[in-house]
């Protein structure tokens, strides 16, 4: 019995230790570390621009000192970001235009309620295609006292027609996050010929809001003065602009990618995301990605302040899971 015991153990550990991150690290507060990751963003961009928006994508436990929805506030994370965003709190956790789970959908809500409550702004993207499910999504998202959009296609490719008009359409002025009613996430630019054509279709919306990458997919920059561009909505009004910008993965079709890194190479750089191709985890408290990401003039962040934009939207900042 104690040597069916001491092989099953064996067994065990071997397949732990397979499936485990060579990188996973010990000693270090991985919440905390990314916690002070996205503090020093939001610090580094408002030295720039104090009304610069800072908001961090997921990972909403961190609002939270210990991660329990009913433990003490964050206070420096919460006061370094005007909003959280949130994927899948409706529709779209499980598989996409299918309701999130009650208990999913409330261990979330404990923790976005918690921000909001701090004074933060919450925007949520639902992923759901059945026209229902998308006005269900914006009525309970309304309810919540959330701002959201319901998203046709998980990849962010298009403008849905649906609803038509779009829900809280105003020709406002926005000044501030706290100022919308509504949102457009488009970071995928793949459909449009030219960034004329982008332009052109957007500034074509109400939207009092934009999510957008910083590069159009030919890996040119938007400018200063297209960015300008995009902040008119048709009926007169303007809109606020702000960048989409991964800091928990690097991605092996940006400017920073170098020939010849692999998993493992350079130090930092993890396993490829299986689930999004060209995609990699990284060591997120280490100096040199954070150096990529920001605090110098060669930096991402640094490209996004010198184009315009009104402020970035942080996503994988729920990597800790993956090192937890």
């Amino acid at each position: 019995m104690n040597r069916i015991i001491f092989l099953l153990l064996t067994i065990l550990i071997v397949s732990c230790n397979k499936n485990s991150d060579p990188g996973t690290p010990s000693g270090i507060d991985l919440r905390q570390e990314m916690r002070d990751f996205v503090t020093g963003i939001s610090a580094y961009a408002r030295s720039y621009d104090s009304n610069f928006i800072v908001i961090p994508q997921n990972g909403i436990e961190l609002i939270s000192v210990n991660g329990e929805a009913d433990g003490p506030l964050s206070t420096a994370y919460a006061q370094a970001v005007d909003g959280h965003g949130q994927e899948d709190l409706f529709y779209g956790y499980k598989h996409d235009d299918q309701e999130t789970p009650v208990n999913d959908n409330q261990y979330l809500r404990s923790f976005l309620d918690k921000s909001k409550i701090a004074g933060n702004i919450i925007l949520v993207t639902d992923y759901c295609s059945t026209h229902s499910k998308m006005d269900h999504s914006y009525t309970q998202n309304h309810n919540a006292g959330y701002i959201s959009f319901a998203a046709d296609h998980r990849e962010l490719d298009n403008i849905p027609d649906h609803p038509n008009p779009i829900t809280g359409e105003n020709d406002r002025s926005i000044h501030t996050l706290a100022d919308i009613s509504n949102f457009l996430y488009l970071i995928n630019p793949e459909h449009y010929s030219s960034k004329a054509a982008f332009i052109h279709t957007v500034t074509a919306t109400n939207y009092d809001l934009l999510i957008m990458d910083l590069f159009f997919h030919d890996n040119t920059l938007f400018s200063a003065d297209e960015i300008e561009q995009l902040r008119s909505k048709t009926n007169g009004g303007k809109r606020l602009v702000v960048c989409y910008m991964s800091i928990g993965e690097a991605e092996d079709y940006r400017y920073y990618w170098q020939a010849g890194w692999s998993s493992g190479n350079p130090s930092w750089l993890g396993t490829e995301n299986p689930d999004w191709e060209g995609n990699y985890k990284v060591k997120y408290w280490e100096k040199e990605w954070q150096g990529i990401i920001f605090g110098n003039d060669d930096s991402y962040l640094k490209k996004i302040i010198n184009s315009g934009f009104d402020g970035v939207y942080l996503d994988i900042i729920d990597a800790f899971e993956y090192y937890e």
